[in-house]
């Protein structure tokens, strides 16, 4: 499974490990990815997430996934999370 989040985009980064006597040794930072279901109202269903504890916090901040999808650039968005984005509009026009 990709170390990916799927609203974020939020992938591994990597930098270096340095030492008191300054040696360099390179390293990986993960994201900190958690297993999710999240309520979209406009779908009226579950969907299951893989996504970064900071996108989660995001999420809640702006009121839920559909507030948070709809306001958000499709630039700053990862793929799945456009796609998904798109639906709920339609569904939301459709209502």
């Amino acid at each position: 499974m990709a170390k990916r989040c799927q609203i974020t985009g939020k992938t591994v980064m990597s930098g270096n490990n340095v030492s008191h006597a300054n040696n360099r040794t390179r390293r990986r930072f993960l994201p900190n990815l958690q297993s999710t279901r999240m309520h979209s109202e406009v779908l009226n269903r579950q969907i299951s997430l893989r996504v970064s504890t900071s996108a989660m916090r995001t999420v809640e901040k702006h009121g839920g996934l559909d507030a948070y999808l709809l306001q958000a650039r499709n630039a700053e968005l990862a793929v799945e999370a456009r796609e998904l984005k798109r639906k709920i509009a339609a569904a939301k026009l459709a209502k």
